[in-house]
């Protein structure tokens, strides 16, 4: 059985508050322990693992981390700060309900206090599980993350609009049964407008989950609390961000033969601050 010490207790009660503190609040995506001490030096509240993030600063194509990866990267990361942190589970990595309520446990194990289970099957390239059996898999998940001795909250996604299927009544009709069987947090990634969000926000009764992270988007967080949104994660956001300016520099090097990009770089000392 999992054992959770006081911090994990006390981290589990802040994290599930912090969906009910009727304002939004974002929830940036490190990709290592020192981007998320950089997160945490900022002000950030709670942290969400990128399982992108993890794959391109491994070497690998996204969705080659598997869940032994994961929940190590995961690990070193919720012991960088004493922020909560919620983990990117995929599918929860289990070929069935038994697998995905043991992805919870070895989650919990981590030392984070959240997670988010999907819809489709991992590294798939789309391929969705059926209604009754991706309900299924959240009732597992479910039901493992009320036994931990601890509060683990579970964000369950429904993956429709990230993965062509751009099918509004199917998003509301899947989360609202995963919110049913007791997911305390529901995410449709991909939904890109206001109107998008408010048709999900207004047609469910669980806290929302939107990522304005994957690609350009002129939505702010001011509309995010007009709209009623609990949550914005950045998804790969910040990880792309941060290897578009590495390009940029390495590009203007071997191309140019300047070195513009030094204007402005943070100091070593500056970084060494946030690091402790």
């Amino acid at each position: 059985m999992t054992q959770a010490n006081p911090d994990q207790k006390s981290k589990g009660e802040r994290f599930f508050e912090l969906h009910h503190q009727g304002h939004t609040f974002v929830i940036p995506n490190p990709w290592d322990a020192g981007s998320a001490k950089i997160l945490a030096s900022i002000g950030y509240d709670a942290l969400a693992t990128t399982s992108v993030g993890l794959d391109h600063a491994s070497g690998h194509h996204s969705g080659s981390a598997g869940r032994t990866e994961i929940l190590a990267n995961a690990r070193l990361i919720a012991a960088a700060t004493n922020l909560p942190v919620s983990i990117d589970l995929e599918d929860c990595y289990g070929d069935d309900t038994d697998g995905v309520a043991e992805t919870v446990r070895l989650a919990a194990a981590t030392g984070a206090v959240g997670g988010s289970i999907e819809d489709i099957r991992f590294n798939s390239g789309g391929e969705f599980y059926e209604f009754d059996e991706a309900l299924a898999r959240v009732e597992a998940a479910v039901a493992a993350a009320r036994a931990l001795p601890f509060k683990f909250t579970l964000t369950a996604r429904c993956e429709n609009f990230l993965f062509g299927r751009p099918d509004m009544d199917d998003t509301i009709k899947r989360l609202n049964a995963f919110a049913d069987a007791g997911a305390d947090v529901l995410y449709a990634p991909g939904l890109t407008s206001a109107d998008e969000i408010q048709t999900l926000v207004s047609s469910v009764d669980k806290p929302v989950n939107v990522l304005l992270g994957l690609a350009n988007t002129t939505l702010t967080m001011a509309d995010m609390h007009r709209l009623s949104v609990a949550r914005v994660s950045l998804g790969s956001g910040l990880h792309r961000a941060a290897l578009t300016a590495f390009l940029n520099a390495a590009e203007e090097i071997s191309e140019n033969g300047t070195f513009g990009f030094t204007a402005g770089l943070l100091s070593m000392d500056a970084i060494d601050e946030m690091m402790d």
